[in-house]
């Protein structure tokens, strides 16, 4: 796994950006189509801004696989991962073969219904947070680290749910679904390359945790340590707890 450290907010997008178009490129030039994994938060602005501007990328050779989706929160809600998705990705860019997971429907068969399909080929690269809380989409601490299933229905816990409220996507926390269709750690890990985008002070303690710290499923972002092709992007506010000698080799020119 790498560590990039940028100075801001928007040198880290743009790189991770540029990391990102890339990969996109590579495989539609290899294989004629690029399949991908798309968190929506925001912690992704930045990078999703720069991504959905960058040249070169047919886009319409793109298939879309959403992380994770509150259960029973409607598309037309602000805090809605569909509704971003749509917005920040799918609809800036044209992609027309998308799965949406969705929240309104019954959880067991939209989770039924997306696991099939992100299983059925390989995936080329994910685009990933990492929670205040450690959690990898919305595998929550102690995250599941052996289940198979490629999504899973999953309970949010407090520290999880806390943070959506700080992000102004809900008034409270009475108003912030307690369940959630999430990727599984174990579907996360099988993809071929892992973006882990992760900015700002508020992240901080969850990037000492999981990269200077113990891997294991209390740190669910940890795992990301044993995967062959991670690279883990973060500005010098989320990097400001990390041990001096891992934040030394991690910081770019960028810094």
């Amino acid at each position: 796994m790498n560590i990039r450290v940028f100075g801001d907010k928007r040198s880290l997008g743009k790189a991770a950006a540029e990391h990102a178009a890339s990969v996109i490129r590579e495989a539609i030039l290899e294989r004629g189509r690029a399949r991908l994994i798309a968190a929506t938060a925001a912690s992704q602005k930045e990078f999703l801004e720069a991504l959905t501007s960058a040249p070169g990328i047919d886009w319409h050779r793109v298939e879309a696989f959403h992380l994770d989706e509150y259960i029973g929160l409607p598309i037309t809600h602000p805090g809605s991962f569909r509704k971003m998705l749509l917005e920040q990705l799918i609809h800036k860019t044209g992609i027309e073969k998308y799965h949406l997971l969705d929240g309104d429907g019954d959880a067991a068969s939209v989770v039924a219904r997306a696991s099939a399909a992100v299983a059925s080929e390989p995936i080329d690269i994910a685009f990933l947070g990492i929670g205040e809380n450690g959690h990898l989409a919305f595998n929550d601490p102690p995250a599941d680290f052996d289940t198979e299933e490629p999504y899973l229905i999953v309970n949010l816990d407090e520290a999880c749910r806390r943070q959506q409220v700080g992000e102004a996507w809900f008034s409270d926390m009475s108003q912030v679904p307690q369940r959630a269709i999430s990727m599984s750690v174990r579907q996360i890990m099988k993809v071929k390359e892992v973006l882990a985008i992760a900015p700002d002070s508020r992240k901080a303690a969850a990037v000492q945790l999981c990269f200077a710290g113990e891997i294991g499923p209390m740190a669910p972002a940890s795992i990301l340590r044993n995967h062959p092709k991670a690279t883990v992007y973060l500005d010098k506010n989320s990097a400001a707890l990390l041990d001096p000698a891992l934040y030394n080799s991690a910081a770019t020119q960028d810094l």
